[in-house]
């Protein structure tokens, strides 16, 4: 059932009569990014358009121009809002947390629209730098920064050697997960974060944390 857009958004004055523009609806801010994810689950990202969205989330095409500049822009910030950018926990356990974090990157695309936005989205990157600016800012560095800062607390607790290449291993512990979307050619499964968290800690724990964890001294 599609709801009756609101389209009598009064203005709004200063304390001193000025006019200050009409008011954000934030109840467009919930309504748009949960219709942008049915239609991309139901038809894909080639399907989504600003009118399809406006119908689906009870608003106008106007509305949601003075908001996003283009489907694009919208389709990157519903995936930030609705995949999350949820800082990887602190627990105390380095390897919990990197599956932790990890996993959210995994649960999110286990579901249709990784497979049918990504790769679409990110050609659609390749044209438009400001676009590809914005994906990154709002979605890309902040789960990065975050798992950097996971690996840097498991060296200071000793669990990671201290001469480990941060970023070389936030691209190994993400990327598996988005070649796999991009490409389709393997599921993205329930345990693929924590197989892929155990093999890159393979190759850069210390003794301590082999000791503690069953693998094998020196590997």
């Amino acid at each position: 059932m599609v709801n009756t857009p609101n389209r009598a958004e009064p203005e709004v004055r200063t304390p001193g009569g000025q006019r200050s523009g009409r008011p954000r609806d934030s109840r467009i801010d919930v309504a748009v990014p949960s219709a942008v994810m049915e239609i991309l689950n139901e038809g894909g990202y080639g399907r989504l358009t600003l009118e399809a969205v406006a119908a689906r989330a009870g608003t106008s095409k106007p509305a949601l121009r003075r908001r996003w500049r283009s489907r694009q822009h919208l389709v990157v910030d519903t995936l930030a809002s609705a995949i999350g950018t949820t800082p990887t926990p602190d627990t105390g356990c380095t390897h919990c947390d990197l599956i932790a974090g990890i996993g959210t990157l995994s649960q999110a695309f286990t579901h249709t629209v990784g497979r049918r936005v990504l790769p679409a989205l990110v050609a659609d990157l390749a044209d438009d730098p400001e676009l590809e600016s914005e994906f990154l800012e709002k979605f890309f560095h902040v789960r990065r920064a975050s798992t950097a800062e996971a690996l840097r607390r498991g060296i200071h607790r000793g669990d990671i050697r201290g001469d480990a290449d941060i970023d070389l291993l936030l691209d190994m512990l993400a990327s598996t997960t988005y070649y796999r979307v991009l490409f389709g050619h393997l599921p993205v499964t329930a345990a693929l974060a924590e197989d892929v968290v155990e093999v890159v800690l393979a190759g850069v724990a210390t003794d301590r944390w082999r000791s503690r964890h069953g693998g094998p001294e020196g590997a």
